[in-house]
């Protein structure tokens, strides 16, 4: 079976590299006669396909003037069909011999092929079988395919290529452009929505000194003309906070954030965030806001609040349940760490009858997350706020009144996958300080992950920051969920991809 599949393949590749030769020959043939299709700089389209169906009563008999890639093509001697696809979508085009000039159509007969973009004016009209046209009058060649397209116009079926070579992907698989059409939505609601509410959009460093603002391995670069090392950010936090102590009040970045992990169906070496942070306000009230972010983004990318993941319902229509992360351990396990809450052994001991191993250097508060990862996440299908997180696994965080092993954080699950991330944000530099001091001691002990101590960031906690609000999430697993889709690569336009050996 394997060598009948080769065999396949070797004549698949010995009819389009026949193909290639045939296409380049009538290029050099049109160079020949005069014709330099690349030389066309300017194309007098006005309308696109979508349009002329929407508007078509109004259009009718009208003259119009379309441009696009020609992706099926049905030869009847003296007259052609051609569908002609366009950033819209696809449009008829009727070309008769009679009416373009036989010039004109013995050129497109001799040189034009399936992958071509070309121009198209003419009028607008209804074939007998009711499909709207456009019937042609004048055509141009704008551009030649030198490479045939993967399958012709049946689709590509080969993930690998498609993230490796996305403009075939989105050239053939016309609801892969819907996909990143959403997410151009979302980012869009996003920002209105932040906008209207008195936030600034700032931009942060991309290169930073140290790696700072979450628990994650960075990428690390080298600056020539100051001979230092300098790392990738791996979160826009800090920056963001010092700004808030600048008194800005209400800011957020959307931007790329790079880190040096593994990859699977939820992580991309480089992604998207927004992180938004607000004076004067808690945890809660990021939850408030997070909640009608993505009910928002719900309505603007699907028209309905109510959305199908990967064969699951989703209902972001009603109130978001908000349960504590010990609640939620106690509803699924039984195990109650508030009632040994400092206990370290007495954590490690119910964690090896859980089944899990924890770390030599993990404290009640590590085990108790890992409890919650372990035994708890993949049961949070519906979404669910998990509040109140252990301060061990929570170093920019204030903590919780009146129970200092805990902090104010939330995470928002949808679908057995973390969504946002959000804080009431600490402001002690003191508190802040040693813990800090706890992270490097981690960082010394092999933790690749844990912070490094950032003095400048400590330095403006010092000056005062006001309480504050943040929140982050990652733009990309929102945009999974909205439309459907099971890999991030799918929702990035290009994906990491190992290099192919030549």
């Amino acid at each position: 079976m394997n060598e009948e599949k080769k065999e396949t393949e070797r004549t698949e590749e010995k009819k389009e590299l026949g193909e290639i030769e045939i296409r380049r020959k009538k290029l050099e043939e049109l160079y020949q006669s005069g014709k330099d299709p690349f030389q066309i700089t300017v194309c007098p389209r006005d309308i696109s396909a979508q349009e002329i169906r929407d508007r078509f009563e109004e259009l009718e008999n009208k003259d119009v003037c379309i441009a696009g890639r020609i992706m099926s093509w049905r030869d009847m001697g003296k007259a052609s069909f051609m569908d002609i696809y366009d950033r819209s979508g696809r449009i008829q085009v009727y070309i008769k011999i009679d009416q373009v000039g036989e010039e004109s159509y013995a050129e497109l007969k001799k040189y034009w092929d399936i992958g071509d973009i070309i121009s198209v004016k003419g009028y607008v009209f209804k074939t007998r079988r009711g499909e709207i046209s456009v019937h042609a009058r004048e055509i141009r060649l704008l551009a030649k395919s030198l490479l045939p397209l993967p399958e012709k116009f049946h689709g590509l079926k080969d993930t690998d290529l498609r993230y490796r070579q996305r403009y075939i992907d989105l050239i053939v698989n016309p609801e892969v452009k819907e996909t990143f059409i959403r997410r151009s939505k979302i980012i869009k609601t996003i920002r209105q929505m932040l906008d209207d509410m008195g936030y600034i959009e700032v931009e942060t460093p991309v290169l930073n000194t140290i790696p700072g603002g979450a628990a994650a391995r960075p990428f690390i670069t080298h600056h020539n003309t100051l001979d230092i090392d300098m790392y990738l950010r791996i979160a826009t936090e800090l920056h963001l906070k010092r700004l808030i102590v600048g008194g800005m009040e209400r800011v957020y970045e959307i931007g790329r954030i790079f880190r040096n992990e593994g990859m699977d169906v939820k992580h991309n070496p480089e992604f998207t965030t927004i992180e938004m942070y607000e004076a004067y306000t808690d945890y809660f009230g990021m939850m408030d806001r997070t909640e009608a972010m993505v009910r928002a983004c719900a309505r603007a990318a699907c028209g309905t609040e109510v959305v199908t993941y990967q064969g699951e319902e989703l209902d972001f229509s009603a109130p978001f349940r908000r349960i504590t992360m010990n609640d939620a351990i106690k509803e699924y396990t039984g195990i109650d760490f508030l009632s040994f809450k400092g206990d370290t052994e007495k954590a490690r001991e119910v964690a090896k009858q859980l089944g899990l191993e924890p770390k030599e250097t993990d404290l009640w508060g590590d085990i108790m997350a890992l409890t919650f990862d372990e035994k708890v996440e993949d049961k949070l299908v519906q979404p669910t706020f998990i509040y109140d997180y252990p301060v061990e696994v929570s170093p920019l965080t204030k903590r919780k009144r009146n129970m200092p092993e805990l902090v104010e954080r939330f995470e928002l699950y949808v679908a057995r996958c973390e969504l946002a991330n959000a804080y009431s944000e600490l402001n002690d530099p003191i508190d802040q300080r040693a813990r800090f001091i706890r992270q490097m001691e981690l960082r010394a002990k092999g933790d690749e992950e844990a912070n490094m101590i950032d003095e400048d960031f400590l330095t403006a906690l010092e000056y005062g920051m006001p309480p504050t609000g943040g929140m982050g999430m990652g733009i990309d697993r929102l945009v999974m969920l909205l439309t459907d889709s099971a890999s991030i690569r799918d929702v990035l336009l290009f994906p990491t991809m190992k290099p192919l050996e030549k």
